[in-house]
């Protein structure tokens, strides 16, 4: 009969032991899941403050982004280093949405990227052509939410 009884506790403890694993690992992919919401919004952080730097202290693109707000003409050169710092946000733009879409950027922060992006393809129209010109470079999923937000279509 002890023997039964002592089986029993082991199986209950075993149980118990098994239970308590389990919390244990839910705990800690919550924790691993933090953490990579932090390493994400770290990341999406530090490109957009290298792109923005770039732009701050390259005297080439302040002199080239005062004659695009004054209207005047650019050179060719003015308008591929435009291309290709522009391309670099698109190509931030198209990360910040598969984080998004893998639920490691929160909506508040990726509604106000989403007005960026609506800005950039609706008012600004060196941007909105960049987009027509490489957007088959994007992801299927990532076209359909820019194409979304656009006024009018590629042409």
């Amino acid at each position: 009969m002890k023997k039964i009884d002592l089986g029993q506790a082991l199986h209950l403890l075993g149980n118990a032991g098994v239970i308590v694993g389990i919390l244990l690992l839910v705990y800690e992919l919550d924790q691993n899941r933090q953490m990579m919401e932090a390493q994400t919004r770290n990341a999406i952080a530090e490109t957009l403050v290298t792109l923005l730097t770039l732009e701050a202290t390259t005297p080439e693109y302040l002199e080239m982004s005062v004659k695009r707000v004054a209207g005047e003409p650019l050179t060719p050169e003015e308008e591929l280093m435009f291309e290709l710092i522009a391309y670099g946000y698109w190509r931030y733009r198209e990360n910040v949405y598969y984080q998004y879409q893998l639920g490691l950027f929160e909506e508040s922060e990726y509604r106000g990227q989403r007005e960026v992006w609506l800005r950039a393809v609706n008012n600004d129209e060196m941007h909105r052509s960049i987009w027509c010109g490489r957007r088959n470079r994007q992801s299927a999923a990532f076209n359909a939410e820019i194409d979304g937000l656009m006024d009018r279509p590629c042409e």
